[in-house]
């Protein structure tokens, strides 16, 4: 859910306006509210690209850690200059490395094109210049080579590489070479020397890598203490820039958001300090930051919530409503009871040594592959296996769940999304605009209900009592005539009556294409489960015949490769098709607006 705000206004002395953003700093959960832009101040424009250096410089020592496996030293006594000092020497050595790796790859090249020609020492070439003699290098398309350039110019053919001749002339010096033929760019030394050259250069690479790795090692950690620093002062920056000055400058007055819950503590604090404090009533469609706070369930799936958008203050934090759906998606989507509980195994493996926002990624994903595992079982799939055709399973092959039924259920289950999307919208409307405003949007998820069961059940095999399903076409009758007659509260009935088929037109069209959506969660499950059964076949079918030890080890290689793929491919489809759907067809039926900004309270990094 959305944490309820507070807003308040500050009226301070000017020469106690330090002192109160101190203590402001300190309390730790006012969001000071932006009444100019940052982009006009270039001290906070400073500071921000200062930042993003260290921030560049910290990520790039951080991989180089993982890479290198460096004893981490703790922070030392360290301020701002310092920290950009280490963080410009990391960008030399850095950019050392970078020319290191450019002349590298530069010997590389002559090396490989010296390979043709051959190793000899331009040394000669020289003496045999001063003697009179010049030696030139050519290449042309092999159909080009004539024959006769041997007599005219003493041609010697060096090489041919992929339909490409190579050949030297040797003629007297100033002798006019005409021949349809391209001069040859030489490296300028043999390829002995630049073969020296080139171990030369990896001994300085090695030596620069391992001096990177040492240097961000021992300074990883101070760098994160002097960004801190530079994110305390924009922040003390900041909470000034957004200060409205009065009377002269002598009275500096601030604005800011405080949750609710902590709003008395803030209050007795600044009381016992003797400022002046003011709480103001939030206007309506006024940017209030957001911080949600959901139960342990809800909380792990607010990263997706938070990849779209924020809820704004006047709506529903969407997160515990999509949840469960979501899970349920990637469970169907997985569609592999194996695949699940291996999910679920590689992440408890991961949690033991992670740190707190990586383990609640991977508790994630273990509610994922638990539906997954779920999901696989009910419909017989472990590790691309059909169980239903396990001859030991035969005396319950008919309890799991058949493509047909998976089908049929992933129809329903999106129908109750977007339902229950649709009840959403009308609850939101009613808390933002008034309860007579969402009359209109209810009475179209009663209509959408009514039909459901009075049409929808009997598809299904269930037979209704005659009277149960009348009550549910009046239901729908009394509802589409709410929806016709009172669309618009205060305006006319003929708007009214236009507004309504309008409306229905868009109901009818958009739940036919939303519901049809929801197939795609069989349909990728299916795949899922027929690839694991093909890698399967596959195993069997092609070590057929094999000595049985050989065999054993190509049906390990192929089932450990196959079923790695369609792991992945699973993985994949099972994060994008759920996303899609909830931020798609779910946010469109529940009518989310999003645009919150995310509450960031003015106090210590």
């Amino acid at each position: 859910m959305i944490v309820k705000m507070s807003k308040y206004a500050f009226m301070v002395y000017h020469k106690e306006y330090d002192a109160f953003l101190q203590e402001l700093r300190e309390l730790g959960v006012l969001h000071v509210k932006e009444i100019n832009s940052i982009k006009d101040h270039d001290g906070l424009q400073s500071l921000l690209a200062e930042r993003k250096r260290l921030d560049a410089a910290v990520r790039f020592s951080a991989a180089r850690n993982k890479q290198s496996y460096e004893t981490v030293y703790p922070a030392g006594n360290v301020d701002k200059e310092k920290g950009l000092q280490m963080a410009a020497h990391l960008e030399d050595l850095q950019e050392k490395m970078h020319r290191l790796m450019t002349r590298k790859a530069a010997l590389e090249k002559d090396m490989a094109y010296m390979e043709i020609w051959g190793d000899f020492d331009f040394t000669n070439i020289r003496l045999l210049r001063e003697a009179g003699y010049a030696v030139d290098f050519y290449s042309c398309p092999t159909s080009h080579y004539e024959p006769k350039w041997g007599e005219e110019y003493n041609a010697f053919l060096v090489n041919n590489v992929q339909s490409i001749t190579y050949f030297v002339t040797v003629t007297k010096v100033g002798t006019p070479i005409e021949i349809d033929a391209e001069r040859a760019k030489m490296p300028g030394k043999g390829l002995k020397e630049l073969q020296d050259d080139y171990l030369h250069l990896e001994v300085e690479i090695n030596g620069l890598d391992m001096a990177i790795d040492a240097y961000a090692a021992l300074h990883y950690n101070d760098m994160i203490e002097a960004d801190k620093l530079i994110q305390d002062e924009f922040n003390y920056l900041n909470a000034w820039a957004q200060t409205d000055h009065e009377a002269e400058d002598r009275l500096l007055i601030l604005e800011g958001f405080v949750p609710t819950a902590e709003a008395q503590s803030l209050e007795n604090a600044l009381s016992a300090k003797g400022y002046y404090y003011l709480p103001l009533e939030i206007k309506e469609e006024e940017p209030v930051p957001i911080k949600l706070h959901n139960d342990a369930f809800s909380r792990l799936f607010e990263p997706i919530t938070r990849m779209f958008s924020l809820p704004n203050y006047t709506e529903f934090d969407p997160t515990p409503f999509f949840a469960p759906f979501f899970m349920l998606f990637f469970g169907l989507c997985f569609g592999d009871g194996g695949y699940g509980l291996l999910v679920i195994l590689v992440c408890a493996y991961f949690k033991r040594k992670a740190s707190p926002q990586v383990k609640d990624y991977l508790s994630l994903f273990q509610y994922f592959g638990l539906a997954a595992l779920i999901v696989g079982t009910c419909t017989g799939s472990i590790f691309g296996v059909a169980l239903a055709t396990v001859p030991a399973l035969a005396a319950v092959k008919d309890y799991f769940v058949s493509s047909d039924n998976l089908m049929t259920f992933s129809i329903i289950i999106g129908l109750v999304q977007i339902v229950f999307g649709k009840t959403v919208a009308a609850l939101k409307t009613m808390q933002q605009r008034g309860t007579k405003y969402g009359i209109a949007p209810m009475a179209w998820v009663f209509v959408i209900i009514a039909l459901l069961v009075a049409l929808g059940l009997p598809m299904l095999s269930v037979q209704l009592p005659s009277l149960l399903v009348n009550v549910c076409f009046g239901i729908a009758g009394l509802g589409l005539l709410v929806a016709f007659l009172y669309n618009s509260p205060g305006k006319n009935v003929f708007l009214n009556l236009g507004t309504g088929l309008w409306n229905t037109y868009n109901m009818a069209s958009g739940l036919l294409g939303d519901t049809l959506s929801y197939i795609r969660l069989f349909a990728i499950g299916l795949t899922g489960s027929i690839l694991g059964g093909v890698f399967n076949s596959l195993a069997i079918d092609m070590t057929e015949g094999m000595n049985i030890f050989l065999r054993i080890i190509v049906m390990l290689l192929i089932l450990v490769l196959g079923h790695a793929i369609n792991f992945g491919l699973c993985t994949i489809s099972s994060l994008v098709h759920p996303l899609r759907l909830i931020f798609v067809e779910y946010y469109k039926n529940a009518e989310f607006e999003g645009g919150g900004k995310d509450y960031r309270p003015f106090k210590k990094a």
